[in-house]
């Protein structure tokens, strides 16, 4: 890929996701199958529209069957699959049965996933539990490529795909894989066929994977932290249940609309001060690079609660919130600065939420601990406390 985009003033590259990879060595290894042709090249259309012409590796081939690999091509995007291979078997076969993808557009096509491609263990995925983890385009995507070799030869024999990524149990561990009960490998994966670097929704993907998930096995209740700081804090000090939790990175706007639209009945938030005080400001994407108004909130709460314009003004210049914390525990402020900031947090978590859900919002810090909750936490709590 050589298209662009422009994010945080730096030019990042494109790259083509493992769907694509997959649909491409896909095509190469039917061609030589059923045609005898050896591509270097195959043209993939992306689901988005456009046109990637894809490098292919020959791997082996007989009468029987063929295996092409694509070197996967993340381009400026922090992917963990980056120059990973991305294998594909086509072979001649006989009706398939048993856990295999069939498509009623390519009846003479079966789909599967071999070494490295992950196997779902669970409810609550895209995929039915013994399935191969390649959501629905990529399977789309590998049906037509392969479909479209079988109709313009005539070709009406069976033929079994498999996918294969010989390092994809190694880099599941650097997953979401083994948490969503995907186990030994990777997923195959994408909805438009190209990767967009630095993306935002492949996060906020993964949030609603996770969640559709526990709500598929029955949990009306959901804890939701920031990060792995948040999960620390509730893990060993407060000893709720981890098993009903999810992180939400910076985006608690969308997973707080995510839980609405799959039913959650209550809805707990637990974090560090530094990051859920920009809520009180109806701030739902916390990354530093969409706002940071920390400053500027404890000194609007400070100068509300009479810590006065001198006060105000110290809070201005700190650099993280502990030294706000500080400066107000010598003041004598600091709880009643917590509760207005957690007043407004309340505010526009009710405005967000209305009345579809039960929540509560509980902020600590590293140096202070526990530092409040939300009006009505305490009636949810007792749906996480396991000691």
């Amino acid at each position: 890929m050589e298209d662009y985009v422009i994010k945080n003033k730096k030019q990042l590259r494109y790259g083509i996701t493992t769907g694509t990879c997959a649909a491409a060595a896909a095509s190469a290894a039917a061609e030589l199958l059923i045609t005898g042709i050896k591509k270097e090249f195959v043209v993939v259309k992306t689901p988005k529209g456009k046109d990637i012409n894809v490098k292919v590796n020959f791997c082996y081939g007989n009468e029987n069957e063929a295996e092409f690999m694509v070197i996967k091509d993340s381009g400026d995007d922090p992917d963990v699959t980056n120059h990973s291979e991305i294998h594909v078997k086509v072979e001649k076969t006989e009706f398939v049965i048993g856990n295999v993808f069939k498509d009623e557009n390519y009846k003479n096509i079966f789909l599967d996933g071999g070494t490295g491609v992950g196997r779902v263990t669970k409810k609550g995925l895209e995929q039915d539990m013994g399935y191969a983890a390649i959501n629905a385009v990529p399977r789309s995507m590998i049906f037509k490529a392969v479909g479209e070799v079988c109709q313009r030869e005539d070709y009406r024999g069976c033929v079994k795909v498999t996918v294969i990524v010989p390092e994809g149990e190694r880099l599941a561990l650097k997953t979401f894989n083994p948490r969503l009960g995907i186990m030994g490998g990777i997923s195959i994966l994408g909805t438009s066929g190209i990767l967009e670097p630095m993306s935002e929704k492949a996060i906020v993907d993964t949030i609603e994977t996770e969640m559709r998930q526990l709500r598929a096995l029955g949990n009306e209740s959901i804890l939701v932290t920031p990060g792995n700081y948040g999960r620390g804090y509730v893990s060993n000090y407060l000893g709720f249940d981890m098993n009903k939790s999810i992180k939400c990175s910076n985006f608690i706007g969308d997973t707080i609309d995510l839980a609405v639209v799959y039913g959650f009945k209550n809805f707990l938030l637990v974090g560090n001060m530094g990051k859920l005080v920009k809520t009180a400001a109806g701030i739902m994407n916390t990354h530093s690079k969409t706002a940071d108004a920390r400053g500027d909130i404890f000194a609007l709460h400070t100068m509300l609660v009479g810590g006065g314009v001198e006060t105000a003004e110290k809070i201005m210049k700190c650099i993280n919130t502990d030294e706000m914390l500080d400066i107000l525990e010598k003041k004598g402020i600091r709880e009643k600065v917590t509760e207005s900031i957690l007043k407004k947090i309340y505010e526009h978590f009710k405005y967000r939420i209305g009345n579809d859900m039960n929540f509560g919002v509980m902020v600590f810090s590293e140096k202070y601990g526990f530092l409040g909750e939300t009006q009505g936490t305490e009636d949810i709590l007792k749906f996480f406390k396991t000691f």
